[in-house]
């Protein structure tokens, strides 16, 4: 039973359309809004499976003070027709290093921007950020919108 796992609807690499893959480029987006996320086909379109990305390192700017703030961002997905790439996703979160924007908002815009490249079945965006003034916060947005909510 050796072998590799054939997949004839697999496109060539040139075919998937990718400006980041594979290229040395190294010029981070200057904003969310310049920034693209870039997707490629769901070869498991039809199964049910979850897509789990780790993000520990993300960073972003206080609104109010300018200071940095600093959070674990899980992305949980169960992918439609559209998988995300994984090296547009990294320039696109390092477009927030320099964005003031609320810690809430700064989640829920992932999970929407994601949702719009991806139109996937299910997501869960999540942010666990360091503490300031001794209170860490977590924001946990999900779609479709569920009540009650669900955990990474």
């Amino acid at each position: 039973m050796g072998g590799l796992l054939q997949n004839p609807g697999m496109p060539d690499r040139e075919d998937l359309n990718l400006s980041l893959l594979g290229k040395p480029e190294t010029r981070l987006p200057a904003s969310p809004d310049e920034a693209r996320l870039e997707t490629f086909p769901n070869q498991r379109a039809g199964r049910r499976y979850w897509i789990t990305l780790n993000c520990p390192e993300f960073s972003s700017l206080c609104p109010v003070t300018g200071q940095p703030d600093s959070a674990r961002l899980l992305i949980r997905y169960v992918p439609g027709e559209r998988c995300v790439e994984t090296k547009s996703l990294k320039f696109y979160l390092a477009s927030f290093r320099n964005q003031p924007a609320f810690n809430e908002e700064i989640v829920n815009r992932i999970l929407d921007d994601l949702v719009l490249a991806l139109q996937p079945v299910e997501m869960v965006v999540r942010g666990d950020f360091a503490p300031r003034g001794g209170i860490q916060l977590t924001t946990e947005a999900t779609f479709p919108d569920a009540p009650g909510g669900t955990t990474c």
